[in-house]
């Protein structure tokens, strides 16, 4: 069946403003990512050739989109909608021709929109292939860092985050775009946000608790407190 190339293919679930995401491969690292994406918000599809491998990452979160497709096959990569995405996670391992492959798909075929692929790598060789045919990003993998990986790409602007308990969480962020030029009077994140500021200023020169007469300026840090749904609603562009 083919998608819309005008619509999120799958349905009226909005994307997150960090934009969409495909995942190919959902072994242990392409699952941890998808179960961070969900998480935080994001619209996700999940794509395998293997079934069983489907039918595990649909039990994570019900509302991931996830088809059995053979990722080295252009057209039903096309149909499935991974041409269609902000970014893909190339998480396959092995084999890597598979990894190089859909690599080389979703970033170079005719009409594709992805603009970051992400891939997986099991050693240097493996890497630089993956390079050469256009990865943006390469990592090596475990299931922890899958997690981070899923957060960074909703949450681009955070830079570290300490789990106050289940709930709460204190986190350094770059100032988001939207807050550049503006005092903290002016953006009244309290109230706005339901966030408490800690700190903020350039990085190594933080003003902890600034005055609300504090001007944020770009490529500075933000230390903020407060609930991860009130976290996860600050803008996530630097």
């Amino acid at each position: 069946m083919a998608v819309s190339n005008t619509l999120w293919p799958w349905g009226q679930k909005a994307s997150t403003s960090c934009g969409t995401f495909a995942v190919i491969g959902v072994g242990r690292f392409g699952s941890a990512v998808c179960d961070e994406l969900t998480q935080n918000g994001a619209s996700v599809l999940a794509i395998d050739a293997n079934q069983r491998a489907i039918d595990t990452v649909s039990l994570i979160d019900p509302s991931i989109e996830a088809r059995v497709v053979d990722c080295t096959d252009e057209e039903a990569l096309r149909e499935a909608g991974a041409l269609e995405v902000d970014t893909v996670v190339v998480a396959i391992g092995e084999p890597i021709e598979a990894s190089i492959t859909a690599t080389l798909i979703v970033k170079h075929s005719d009409g594709t929109r992805v603009k970051q692929v992400i891939a997986r790598a099991t050693s240097d060789l493996h890497l630089k292939l993956l390079q050469r045919v256009g990865a943006d990003r390469v990592v090596y993998p475990s299931k922890m860092q899958g997690h981070r990986l899923g957060l960074e790409l909703v949450r681009p602007n955070l830079l570290e985050r300490l789990k106050l308990d289940d709930r709460n969480s204190i986190e350094e962020i770059r100032v988001p775009q939207a807050f550049v030029n503006r005092t903290l009077q002016d953006l009244n994140l309290g109230m706005t946000h339901n966030i408490t500021v800690l700190a903020a200023g350039p990085e190594n020169q933080l003003t902890v608790n600034p005055p609300a007469s504090h001007v944020l300026k770009a490529g500075e840090l933000l230390v903020v407190m407060g609930s991860a749904e009130a976290l996860n609603g600050l803008p996530c562009r630097c």
